[in-house]
C-alpha cells in the first residue's frame, strides 16, 4: 500500500556534486545527454537564477541543512570534516520530528564518525555513504559508512579501480529506502557524488560508450559520462516512484552543491555564459541548475527567473509539507513561486562567504575570506579579505565582465555596508583528530 493519499508529501532532494550551470540539455548543453532531467524540467519548474550556499561543498551543504547563509551557518570552512554543532537544527531534524522517516545517501560532509555532526545525530534515521568529504574523493573506497558503522567493500583499494563503484551502491541504497518506506511519509536526501572528481567511470557502463570517442580531453569525456549516469539514475528513481504509485504525492528537487569544478571550455562549456567556476564567487561558482516537480501541485513547463538560494530550501520544503517554518533562519520559502500562487516574499539581499583553507599547512589563510552579496540586480564580489570590491550589474552583464565599482561608488558603499553586517564570528572551524596517516576516519 502506498502513501499516495497521505496528506504529507514525500520529499526527494537530489544534489549533484560539481554540476555546472550549463551541464544539462534543458540549460543549454549541446555536449551532454540528459533526457531524464530535461523531461523532469518540462513536468515542473526550472530556475535560471537559483544559487547554491557557497562555491564549495561543505559550507554549501551546511547552508542547505540549517537554512542559514554562509555568514551564519555552523560549517563555513571546506577542509572536509568540520562538524555541525550538537545544537544545530537541520531540515531532517524538523521533518523527522513531524513524522517523516529520513534517509540520506551519498556524501554528507558535515561531520565525520564520532563527532557531533554525524547525520544520525541530526534527524536521519539512516545515512549510507561518505561522512568526511575527502573520503568521497575516491569512487572505489575500501569501505563506506551506514549510521557510523563501517560497511566493507571487498575488492576496492581507495583508488580509481576496483570491484564496487561506490555510486552504484549508493543508488541501490537510495532505491531500497524508498521501497521500504513507501507506505509512510519519507524524506530522501540524495547528495550523490557525481560528477565530482576524481573523474572515474566504469568502462563497461553504457554511458561511457556515448563519449569515449569524442575529441575531448579524458577528464571532459569522463565528466560527461558521469553526468549522463546521474541523469539515468534520476530517471530510474522517477520510474520507481511511479511504479510504487508515489509520483503524484512526491516533491522532487534536483540541484547542485555549487558550480562545475572545471569549465571544460570548447568541450562541455559547463559554466557558459557565466564567469568563474567552483571555488570562485562569480556566477559560475554559485549559480546552479535547479528543477522542482510535484505533479499534483506545481504547474508544468514553468521557467522562473526568481533569484533564490540554498537557505530557502529548508523553509520551502517545510512550507510544502504544511509544517511550521523556524523564525530565526535566513531562508525564505519559495512555495508561492513553485505553485504560481500567492505573493512571493523577496530577499533584501543574498550573501555568500568562504574562508580559504591552506591544505598544505592545514590552516585557514589569514587573508583568505572571499565574499559576495547580491541586492536586486547588483552583485558585489570581494575575492580576498582586503581586496577591492568588484561591482557588476547582472541585469545586462551576466558574465560579470564590466566592473562598475569606480563608476558607482554609492552602490559600492551600500554593498560594503551589507558585507560588514552579514557575517557573525561563528564557531571555531576545527578538523577533528584523525587516525595516523589519514585525513578521514
Amino acid at each position: 500500500m502506498s502513501n499516495q493519499a497521505n496528506s504529507k508529501p514525500n520529499i526527494v532532494l537530489i544534489l549533484a556534486d560539481d554540476l555546472g550551470y550549463r551541464d544539462l540539455g534543458c540549460y543549454g548543453s549541446a555536449a551532454i545527454q540528459t533526457p531524464n532531467l530535461d523531461q523532469l524540467a518540462s513536468e515542473g519548474i526550472r530556475f535560471t537564477q537559483s544559487y547554491s550556499g557557497c562555491p564549495v561543498c561543505a559550507p554549501s551543504r551546511s547552508v542547505l541543512m540549517t537554512g542559514n547563509h554562509a555568514g551564519h551557518t555552523s560549517v563555513r570552512g571546506n577542509s572536509g570534516g568540520i562538524p555541525l554543532q550538537s545544537s544545530d537544527v537541520t531540515l531532517a531534524t524538523l521533518l523527522n520530528s513531524a513524522g517523516y522517516t529520513c534517509g540520506g545517501f551519498g556524501k554528507w560532509g558535515l561531520g565525520d564518525v564520532d563527532t557531533p555532526g554525524t547525520p544520525e545525530r541530526h534527524g536521519f534515521d539512516t545515512f549510507f555513504g561518505y561522512y568526511h568529504q575527502v573520503h568521497a574523493h575516491t569512487y572505489y573506497p575500501s569501505y563506506l559508512w551506514r549510521n557510523s558503522e563501517k560497511v566493507e567493500l571487498p575488492g576496492n583499494n581507495d583508488g580509481d579501480e576496483g570491484k564496487t563503484y561506490s555510486h552504484y551502491r549508493i543508488f541501490e541504497e537510495t532505491c531500497n529506502f524508498i521501497r521500504k518506506n513507501s507506505n509512510r511519509p519519507f524524506f530522501c536526501y540524495a547528495p550523490w557524488t557525481l560528477p565530482h572528481g576524481r573523474y572515474v567511470i566504469p568502462q563497461d557502463d553504457p554511458v561511457w560508450q556515448i563519449y569515449q570517442d569524442k575529441p575531448w580531453s579524458s577528464s571532459a569525456k569522463v565528466a560527461a559520462a558521469m553526468i549522463s549516469l546521474f541523469d539515468r539514475h534520476v530517471g530510474q528513481l522517477l520510474q520507481l516512484l511511479q511504479s510504487l504509485d508515489l509520483d503524484d504525492n512526491t516533491v522532487i528537487m534536483v540541484s547542485s552543491d555549487h558550480g562545475a569544478g572545471f569549465r571544460f571550455e570548447g568541450e562541455l562549456d559547463s559554466c557558459q555564459p557565466l564567469r568563474g567556476h567552483k571555488r570562485t564567487m562569480y556566477e559560475g561558482g554559485i549559480r546552479v541548475p535547479t528543477i522542482v516537480r510535484w505533479n499534483s501541485q506545481i504547474p508544468k513547463e514553468q521557467v522562473s527567473n526568481h533569484p533564490w538560494y540554498f537557505p530557502d530550501i529548508m523553509p520551502t520544503l517545510l512550507d510544502l509539507a504544511d509544517l511550521p517554518v523556524p523564525k530565526d533562519i535566513d531562508g525564505v520559502s519559495i512555495a508561492p513561486t513553485l505553485k504560481n500562487r500567492g505573493e512571493q516574499k523577496q530577499h533584501h539581499h543574498l550573501y555568500w562567504a568562504l574562508p580559504l583553507y591552506d591544505f598544505g599547512k592545514r590552516q585557514f589563510r589569514p587573508d583568505g575570506l572571499m565574499e559576495a552579496v547580491r541586492k536586486d540586480n547588483w552583485k558585489a564580489v570581494r575575492p580576498l579579505t582586503d581586496a577591492p570590491i568588484e561591482l557588476y550589474d547582472l541585469s545586462n552583464d551576466i558574465s560579470e565582465e564590466n566592473n562598475l565599482a569606480d563608476q558607482r561608488p554609492n552602490i559600492v558603499e551600500q554593498m560594503m555596508s551589507l558585507l560588514r553586517q552579514a557575517r557573525t564570528a561563528g564557531h571555531p572551524q576545527i578538523e577533528p583528530e584523525m587516525p595516523e596517516g589519514k585525513r578521514y576516519r
